[in-house]
């Protein structure tokens, strides 16, 4: 196993391979991330459904945490690139190892490659019946999740968001500690459950869970259903624009702060800043 001073050292040469990927090679291994978080948001949605009806209607929460860990296993064992993940990119940075212009390009082409894959499963799944099980209540919580997201506080959204990704780089740094496949999937898995749990704000999961929503509400076998609930929201509220305004932006900006200074900027000031280097200049 890798100690955390290993793994600091190591991910200075990972840093800077992302950032000298060429442009193309961002796009479509973004493209990738963003479908296979996207998937696990779809399965993760899948699950408490499946139980409704069942005495594990209590934990249906749980047992959707317990999916989700999916996506980040498939985004680093493939070797895609995810924009959360790479808010890990500081710790170079900071060793003077990568230039903060490299970093801020790997995260623009990453995060549209995301969004490019994202919306893909979203609409694959919306569109390609994915969601008409269980007389269509797949389609009415894919609803509620996306108006659940574009309904909360901009405070809320960031502050879940620092939280979330402070989880998720945790998550990538653990299992960085480990040198088999089987290793890195059991050291990732429980801080992504948290965070899944928890109900914090990812961005690139929100990428696939908002738009779902948006295409889900044209579907009148969705719309009418969610409508007619008690707790129903005005589906107007549900669109393009409050998909950036109401939360990627806030979560976005908020899974920066947790993922590049509360772990990225944290572990390299205390394994890898060099108090001596002052001295010498």
């Amino acid at each position: 196993m890798n100690s955390p001073k290993e793994i600091a050292q190591n991910y200075i040469a990972t840093g800077a391979t992302k950032v000298n990927l060429p442009v193309s090679k961002m796009l479509l291994l973004g493209i990738l991330a963003g479908m296979f978080i996207a998937l696990a948001g779809v399965g993760s949605t899948l699950v408490p459904v499946t139980v409704l009806a069942t005495p594990l209607a209590s934990v249906g929460r749980l047992l959707g945490a317990m999916v989700f860990p999916t996506g980040l296993a498939m985004v680093l064992i493939s070797g895609s690139e995810l924009f959360t993940g790479n808010n890990l990119i500081i710790i170079p940075v900071l060793q003077k190892e990568v230039k903060v212009q490299q970093m801020l390009k790997n995260w623009f082409y990453v995060y549209i490659g995301n969004f490019i894959g994202s919306i893909l499963i979203a609409a694959l799944t919306v569109y390609g019946g994915t969601y008409n099980i269980l007389g269509n209540e797949a389609g009415v919580a894919v609803i509620n999740v996306a108006m659940n997201k574009v309904s909360m506080s901009w405070t809320d959204v960031l502050l879940q968001g620092i939280l979330c990704n402070f989880l998720v780089c945790i998550a990538v740094w653990m299992s960085f500690a480990a040198k088999d496949i089987v290793g890195r999937v059991a050291a990732l898995y429980l801080p992504i459950m948290l965070f899944v749990l928890s109900g914090y704000e990812h961005s690139i999961a929100n990428m696939y869970f908002i738009p779902a929503g948006i295409f889900a509400k044209g579907n009148l076998d969705f719309h009418l259903p969610y409508i007619n609930q008690a707790s129903a929201g005005n589906l107007a509220d549900l669109n393009w624009l409050t998909l950036w305004t109401k939360n990627l932006i806030p979560s976005t900006l908020g899974n920066i702060i947790g993922g590049m200074i509360l772990v990225g900027a944290a572990y390299w000031f205390i394994y890898l800043r060099d108090p001596a280097a002052k001295g010498k200049k």
